[in-house]
């Protein structure tokens, strides 16, 4: 079925429906949302040379619905940011040119795409750093365990590089290489950018006490470790204006050995310091994930954030059930859900929900390789 043909039977069956509040329309500062199902940020390692590359308009504009939100796979934001292969990059013009189609696709079919700005920090190797210099932290200290490199379903292994130890002058230049960053993301067409503050990367290096031990300014006190966040958050929305601004939050989680001692008071601090400085979204990674093996629970909560956050609150983390994403939406602890394996594997995710049809199941061996097709665009829609 051609695509127009597609869309109009999504209206069709959308006048038919029951109403859920998953489904429901949602104002997003000055974005009007048709439904609360937001495409996490997903990294597939097919932009080769760090530049996404033409067969990413196929895989985003599958996943575009009218007025959907869609934020991209993480993408770097300077030549020392990279800590994968082949994930794209938004620090050079060659990147901003080759993003433009993609970001096109998207409008062309009626969806809002934010770009997620990444540092991915100690979470790399010299491989992938300019010269083979170290990578860049808040400390000096090494991860323990080791990187994923190479292609394939499960690449190789390799020793993560001691980092270098930021000065207080590099930590300024690298608020301005993403402030740069969201300025090419903006001329890209991108219709805003999401700061990438969690998974262990560089900005969570800052803020969490197990990672951040340093004696200055940006280091310490809770204040003092979200210094830097913060001051990206603000430059960022002077030049571009907050209400296109999100940002990408995971103080519960221990990813990359990066944890903190007080998660609930480091989660409460940053979504009021969110909230005050207004932009558009705060998304929190759940204190709960699905992994590999099985479903892990615990007993953290995110409704002191959601209280302490002003604008609108994105969740994620597992989420696969039609009915477990509504329920959160419909109880008032979130306004939008991502959802990132159960998309990848279901381009027609929404459509799906509303009809509460059967999901494809997704292939965890096709995450991570560089073919452009296979694991990437040939997941099937309901009427293929």
């Amino acid at each position: 079925m051609e695509r127009g043909g597609r869309e109009k039977e999504e209206e069709e069956e959308e006048a038919t429906m029951e109403s859920i509040s998953l489904l429901s329309p949602y104002d997003m500062t000055i974005f009007r949302l048709s439904h609360r199902v937001v495409l996490a940020p997903l990294s597939r390692l097919r932009s080769y040379n760090f530049t996404p590359q033409p067969h990413a308009i196929l895989y985003y504009t599958q996943r575009t619905t009218k007025g959907g939100l869609l934020i991209s796979e993480a993408s770097g934001i300077s030549d020392t940011a990279q800590g994968l292969p082949n994930t794209p990059g938004i620090w050079k013009k060659e990147h901003v040119e080759a993003w433009k189609p993609i970001v096109d696709g998207v409008h062309n079919n009626g969806g809002i795409f934010f770009c997620q700005l990444w540092h991915s920090g100690r979470v790399s190797n010299t491989s992938y750093q300019p010269n083979g210099q170290s990578p860049i932290s808040s400390t000096d200290k090494p991860i323990s365990t080791h990187l994923f490199i190479g292609g394939g379903s499960g690449g190789d292994n390799a020793p993560y590089s001691p980092p270098h130890r930021l000065t207080i002058d590099e930590i300024s230049q690298v608020v301005n290489d993403f402030l740069i960053a969201a300025r090419n993301a903006i001329e890209a067409g991108f219709d805003g950018v999401e700061i990438h503050g969690a998974n262990g990367y560089l900005i969570d290096q800052f803020m969490k006490d197990q990672v951040n031990d340093r004696d200055d300014r940006y280091g310490g006190s809770l204040e003092n470790r979200c210094r830097f966040p913060l001051e990206i958050v603000e430059a960022i929305s002077n030049e571009i204006g907050s209400e296109r601004v999100g940002m990408r939050l995971s103080p519960f989680a221990d990813y990359n050995e990066c944890g903190d001692t007080d998660p609930h008071s480091l989660g409460i601090f940053m979504a009021e310091s969110l909230s005050k400085l207004g932009i558009a979204y705060c998304h929190v990674i759940e204190p709960r994930m699905v992994t590999q093996f099985e479903k892990v629970e615990t007993r953290n909560t995110l409704v002191s954030m959601r209280k302490a956050f002003a604008g609108t609150f994105i969740v994620a983390g597992g989420y696969h059930d039609r009915n477990e994403a509504n329920c959160v939406v419909e109880n008032g602890d979130a306004d939008l859900v991502a959802f990132g394996r159960a998309f990848l594997a279901n381009p027609d995710l929404p459509r799906r929900f509303r009809l509460k049809a059967q999901l494809n199941k997704y292939d965890r061996s096709t995450f991570y390789t560089d073919d452009p097709v296979v694991g990437y665009t040939d997941y099937p829609f309901l009427d293929d």
